[in-house]
């Protein structure tokens, strides 16, 4: 059984009609127009168990909506969903203790006076965790995410990466099977950042858990999510391996070279510093160019790479993907 099934899931709202103009204004205060806003048009994917997935895409695509009907916190206009064979929106209380939604714009919630042992305490009393499962999920949590300077302060006086270590504390207290991740390193630095996906990454290999991640940093995506589902308008525009996005959507290659000669007849200069070039190369010409290169130039150092996830990622909106 897969943990998380989506079939042509589908969800609208009516929102209002802003006009421009004052007399327009007005008039809205008389009489209300509505449009109705398409946010998800029947988008299917399944997630293995244990199986860590990204899923992007520009602002107003559509992730956050279905990451909230994935935690039943909204339910949805159309389409069948099942997370750990339930429904999400009926909010059962035995499937809220196996899934844990985090974001990380807002990944504490609760009072903020309370310190961040108190609030973990409250955890435990909420889901109904025996306090020997407690201790010892605490303990694993205090050394993966370095929490025990933390625990005695309160809410409020935590910085936001400390924050973001909290909320998953929180979330990860009980030990979910599935986690959905909305933005974890929004607004954290390089360190904090890589902290949290590194955390993310040993969580999965100690529980097995399933992971659904959207970020709108590549760092986020290339470094925990082998599978990519990309999402624009509503529709899934691409689901399937990282790895094989570059080589789908864009026609080149890059070849990095260190030399003291001058490669430009072999390909499009890209980036030229030092001695070190990138050359951008078609695909199906990057061995023949760098056999010529070899033999034509002497070469120090030469690597050939795929460009740049955001660069495709980039492309892939701006062309589309079908």
């Amino acid at each position: 059984m897969s943990a998380v099934e989506v079939e042509n899931l589908s969800m609208s709202y009516r929102a209002p009609v802003r006009k421009g103009g004052l007399r327009a204004a007005l008039g809205s205060l008389v009489k209300r127009e509505y449009k109705t806003v398409q946010a998800l048009d029947q988008i299917s994917f399944t997630i293995a168990p244990g199986q860590v997935s990204g899923f992007i895409g520009p602002n107003g695509a559509g992730k956050t909506t279905t990451m909230k009907i994935l935690s039943g916190i909204l339910h949805p206009t159309g389409g069948d969903v099942r997370v750990l064979g339930t429904i999400p929106w009926q909010r059962r209380s035995t499937f809220l203790k196996r899934i844990a939604f985090v974001r990380g714009s807002q990944p504490v919630g609760g009072s903020q006076e309370l310190t961040v042992m108190d609030s973990l305490e409250y955890q435990r009393l909420l889901y109904d965790v025996p306090r020997p499962t407690f201790r010892r999920t605490l303990a694993d949590l205090e050394a993966l995410l370095d929490l025990e300077p933390l625990l005695e302060r309160q809410l409020r006086a935590l910085s936001l990466g400390e924050r973001m270590r909290v909320g998953l504390a929180m979330a990860l207290i009980y030990r979910p099977e599935v986690l959905f991740l909305d933005e974890p390193t929004i607004g954290l630095d390089v360190s904090a950042a890589s902290q949290i996906r590194e955390f993310v990454s040993e969580y999965v290999e100690q529980t097995g858990a399933t992971v659904l991640l959207t970020s709108h940093y590549m760092a986020d995506v290339a470094s925990l999510c082998p599978r990519l589902i990309l999402i624009d308008h509503g529709n899934v525009q691409y689901d399937g391996p990282l790895a094989e996005l570059s080589a789908r959507l864009s026609p080149y290659k890059l070849i990095r070279i260190s030399t003291q000669g001058d490669p430009t007849a072999f390909g499009e200069v890209i980036e030229k510093a030092d001695g070190q070039w990138v050359l951008r190369v078609p695909r199906d010409e990057v061995a023949a160019t760098t056999g010529r290169l070899l033999q034509a130039m002497e070469i120090m150092d030469l690597a050939v790479e795929e460009p740049p996830l955001e660069k495709v990622i980039d492309q892939a909106y701006r062309e589309g993907l079908r």
